[in-house]
């Protein structure tokens, strides 16, 4: 499989998103990257939605994120998104969150999602994915 090209997404921090202090709730990011997996997976041709039609479900396994620094109510961040690595199984992301105004990065984290059928057993990742 070739490297795919990063995809980076630009969001604005909503005020729900925020804690009392006025920083993005540790539990937002993880929001922002499936954000980001799910516009590179419709970058490459398919969307998440021709995945469960198909009966594919992409879960994820393992999740890891090194805070970095804050993020504010209205900050706007680009969110890059990369895929690492495939299996036969399973994929890895790779993203950095950046604050745009002054380009410090604020997270860098890493998924492993596992292919799936309808069913919850593990499947082979399908060719058509592979080529997505």
């Amino acid at each position: 499989m070739e490297p795919q090209p990063d995809c980076d997404i630009e969001i604005r921090v909503r005020y729900a998103e925020v804690d009392q202090m006025g920083y993005l709730h540790h539990s937002r990011y993880w929001i922002y990257f499936e954000m980001g997996r799910t516009e590179l997976l419709r970058r490459s041709g398919m969307t998440y939605r021709q995945c469960e039609a198909a009966g594919i479900r992409l879960v994820v396994v393992k999740a890891e994120i090194r805070y970095l620094a804050p993020a504010q109510y209205d900050d706007v961040v680009v969110l890059t998104t990369r895929l690492k690595k495939m299996s036969q199984v399973k994929m890895v992301h790779a993203y950095e969150l950046r604050r745009k105004s002054d380009d410090v990065v604020l997270a860098r984290a890493e998924t492993t999602l596992g292919c799936v059928g309808v069913e919850g057993g593990v499947i082979p990742i399908p060719d058509s994915l592979h080529r997505a």
